[in-house]
């Protein structure tokens, strides 16, 4: 019981902090890409960890505000490109099929459609300490 308390709670919590269920793209959204939570669950092997699954989906011509994660990032294009940059790299292209890791806190100055007519969509895998923000947005 209390096991599937602390998934419960975890799951509720990493929903609100990654933006909740899936929705499709929508101006009311403020421009925010559509985000999924597919799993957060803690880490049996890692001490207050937890690792989260989720997809991101942008709309065609869509961008993600500059931003850092505390953990590391996986990422895997399913559908679409997606422009990237991290920290002073250059610009990269990552077509369906691609991926690339982000070290915690690197800076992820770039992140967005590279279509103006096709939607794209990441699978995304995080690993965060307890307590800590999924994202935080890099002051200009």
């Amino acid at each position: 019981m209390k096991s599937t308390l602390l998934k419960l709670s975890i799951a509720l919590a990493a929903a609100t902090l990654f933006g909740g269920a899936a929705q499709a793209h929508d101006p009311a959204m403020n421009g925010k890409e559509a985000r999924a939570i597919l799993q957060a669950l803690p880490l049996a092997d890692v001490p207050n960890t937890k690792g989260l699954m989720a997809t991101v989906t942008y709309a065609p011509g869509q961008a993600s505000v500059p931003h850092r994660h505390p953990g590391s990032v996986f990422a895997y294009v399913l559908e679409g490109e997606v422009i990237s940059k991290l920290d002073d790299g250059p610009e990269v292209t990552y077509k369906a099929g691609d991926s690339w890791v982000e070290s915690p806190g690197m800076r992820h100055v770039v992140s967005r459609n590279a279509s103006e007519t096709k939607p794209a969509k990441l699978l995304v895998f995080l690993l965060l300490k307890d307590g800590a923000q999924l994202a935080e947005p890099i002051p200009k």
